[in-house]
């Protein structure tokens, strides 16, 4: 064992934990020039990420330091914050533009808590361990020496250098993306323009320019694409069929939004005595898309389709997703089916999962849905066939959502923007609503991804859950005491909170003109959704097991899933087991960190498209929800969930003061609270920051 080797075992056995260069010498008694040889072992030792050090030069492993993983998260002002990796630590950590030490947002980190006056919730990068954007999309500047990309993403804090030979032939002012190929110790990261952006106009720049900072993939690789030609030919044989349950006679239909560009998952209901037999049935893609083939490679890299206004990318290539997996109607599709016997209080008394085959008799909208359960002649005289069957779905989805109540349900209101481009490339954003075959199709998806996931852990087969783990301690005992501040009661102990207590607070204030500032604080308590291994309930759902089943099309857990259902539907649990074992947790977390990519991405785009939309209607006056309160100014929510910004400087006082625990602003003679109704003006519109600013206007007696 060399010196190296022993002074880390040293640092293992926790005899040099937390010491200093100086220190460890002063214990070795080593002077004079040979402290200069432990001083590289201990450099080596870091740069091999055997060890770290923090600001004061005081040597450890991650663990001896006390350090936290996680992700930074950058502020245009040049400060971060990390989000720990693990969410038990229950909050984040402030982290100083001079503690970063080369970390960016979106790396992944190792930092360690600092004592500060400022705040007791300080840290200091100690060690980066992995980059988070390693292609960043902006606008290509240049002068006489060198050229640089200025990044869009405004967290991101440095330019990109990109040396002179190497950007030549590149105009300045164009959109671009930049490949980072070096991280120099206090100098702006290097790098190569990889693509120039070009698009028909500024619109469509910048949507394109979103969807590269996320590194969304547009186009399938060759070998995919030839590989779903090839299964997307194959026939539905008797053989197929034999080895299936065959449900093509059964009343079976799907229902979706006029938009919708994929079809997996249909539904059947009927009257069963007092009871009520519910299937769902999936679309079998596992059947057309091999484990580890190239497709399902593709498939794990994307992890989800992600949906923007005037296009899809999608998961699956389109001949799969529109074509042979897609629940098409009249045509037959293989499935994975769910078959419940529901009792009257809405329990499932009985319940099979199958390999199917079924042949859609209808492809059915929410709106044609809806207007059969409340009666429209003309729908209703469209579709006899559908009469007693939407009367039954509808009886049984009150019976649903009666029973989930019960359990505790949190049924938060949360707005969804719905942005239409229409035939004439026009957008169109109309008010959110919510119908009862939204309501239908939602309790029932939910009961069979119930159903399901209860049973493969009644088997403990390997799976991939969904969890929503209860809101930490520190976020309920915040949401408390902003229930305290407004004097509303509630029986709720943050140390063990329960899905009933939130639902409680909910019905205690429906009709309260306070019921939507307490909506929006509980939902900012919440925990965030995501994959895993191992079933930890759903706080949202109030449910002890849940996974997602429904849409395979689309989502890759689901895929995943169904692989191992049919595994086990066809006797080979034991191979089950010894094929999926080590891979869910990799596709949790892979999918995980799609799922929040792919709903940045959205989010962002949706932005676009309502910034875009306002701005044909800048000087028009709205009513609007105040949606956030800070301490910079408002932001105000229209019905159709368009939201905009009221800045500070703009508002009638000269003088504010933000109490962030009740979510107010208050002046001298008036305040603001998050939830209040108020009238607004659509000021102005502004692309490059997809924000849209509003003018707050006053009653006239004011």
């Amino acid at each position: 064992m060399n010196a190296k080797q022993l002074l880390l075992e040293k640092f293992l056995d926790g005899t040099f934990a937390g010491m200093t260069d100086d220190e460890i010498c002063s214990e070795l008694e080593i002077r004079g020039k040979d402290k200069r040889k432990i001083r590289d072992m201990l450099h080596d030792l870091v740069s091999e990420g055997k060890l770290y050090h923090d600001y004061f030069f005081r040597f450890g492993t991650a663990e001896q330091l006390g350090a936290v993983k996680g992700k930074i998260q950058g502020n245009p002002r040049g400060f971060a914050f990390l989000i720990p990796t693990d969410p038990a630590i229950g909050h984040d950590f402030f982290i100083p533009a001079r503690f970063l030490h080369g970390a960016y947002h979106g790396d992944t980190v190792y930092a360690v808590p600092v004592k500060s006056e400022k705040s007791d919730d300080e840290a200091e990068v100690i060690a980066v361990l992995e980059r988070g954007m390693t292609e960043i999309v902006g606008t290509f500047y240049r002068d006489k020496n060198f050229g640089f990309l200025r990044p869009d993403e405004k967290r991101f804090s440095d330019d990109i250098f990109i040396p002179l030979k190497k950007c030549r032939d590149i105009p300045a002012g164009v959109k671009a993306v930049a490949r980072i190929t070096d991280y120099p110790k206090d100098r702006a990261p290097g790098g190569e323009i990889v693509e120039i952006l070009q698009a028909e106009n500024e619109f469509f720049l910048e949507e394109l320019s979103i969807i590269r900072a996320h590194s969304l993939r547009e186009e399938f690789p060759e070998l995919a694409l030839r590989q779903a030609r090839k299964v997307a030919e194959r026939k539905i044989t008797q053989e197929d069929i034999f080895a299936r349950k065959d449900l093509r006679k059964q009343l079976v239909i799907t229902i979706d939004g006029e938009d919708t560009r994929d079809i997996d998952d249909a539904v059947s209901v009927e009257r069963a005595g007092e009871n009520y037999r519910l299937g769902v049935h999936i679309a079998d893609v596992s059947e057309y898309v091999p484990l580890h083939g190239e497709l399902d490679k593709e498939a794990l890299r994307r992890g989800t389709s992600v949906y923007f206004p005037d296009r899809v990318l999608p998961m699956l290539p389109k001949e799969l997703s529109n074509g042979i997996c897609s629940l098409n109607e009249g045509e037959e599709r293989l499935t994975l089916s769910c078959l419940m016997t529901v009792d009257k209080n809405g329990k499932v008394v009985d319940s099979e999962i199958v390999k199917s085959v079924i042949r859609s008799a209808h492809r059915m909208t929410y709106t044609e849905v809806t207007a059969i359960a409340e009666g429209d002649e003309k729908t209703c005289e469209k579709y006899p066939d559908l009469l007693d069957f939407v009367a039954t779905a509808v009886e049984l989805t009150n019976v649903l959502a009666a029973m989930r109540a019960k359990k505790g349900y949190v049924a938060l209101d949360v707005k969804e923007l719905h942005v239409i481009l229409n035939k004439d490339g026009k957008i169109e954003i109309p008010d959110y609503e919510r119908t009862i075959s939204h309501e239908m199709i939602e309790q029932f998806m939910v009961l069979a991804n119930e159903t399901v996931a209860e049973y493969m852990e009644s088997i403990s087969a390997p799976f991939v859950y969904r969890v929503h783990e209860k809101p930490s301690e520190e976020k309920a005992g915040e949401f408390k005491e902003f229930l305290r501040s407004l004097n509303i009661p509630c029986r709720l102990n943050p140390e063990d909170v329960h899905p009933y207590d939130y639902r409680n607070i909910l019905q205690s204030l429906e009709g309260d003109p306070v019921y939507p500032v307490v909506n929006r604080v509980m939902l900012r308590s919440m925990m965030k959704a995501k994959y895993s291994p191992v079933n930890a309930g759903h706080f949202g759902l109030s449910s002890a097991c849940y996974c997602h089943f429904t849409s395979p099309i689309r989502r890759y857990p689901d895929l995943c899933i169904h692989r191992i259902i049919k595994e086990v539907l066809d006797g080979n649990y034991e191979r089950a087991c010894e094929k999926y074992n080590g891979l869910v947790a990799e596709v949790a977390a892979k999918s995980s960190a799609a799922e929040k990519n792919a709903q940045e991405a959205e989010r962002q785009v949706d932005d676009l498209y309502a910034v875009t939309y306002l701005i044909d209607h800048v000087g028009e006056e709205y009513d609007a929800v105040l949606s956030g309160v800070t301490a910079f100014g408002l932001f105000a929510e229209l019905k159709n969930g368009v939201e905009g910004f009221i800045p500070i400087e703009t508002l009638p006082e000269d003088e504010y003061e933000y109490i962030e625990s009740k979510y107010r602003l208050n002046g001298r003679n008036h305040a603001f609270r998050m939830g209040e109704s108020v009238r607004i003006r659509v000021a102005a519109c502004h692309l490059d920051t997809l924000r849209a600013e509003f003018q707050l206007l006053l009653p006239e007696n004011e």
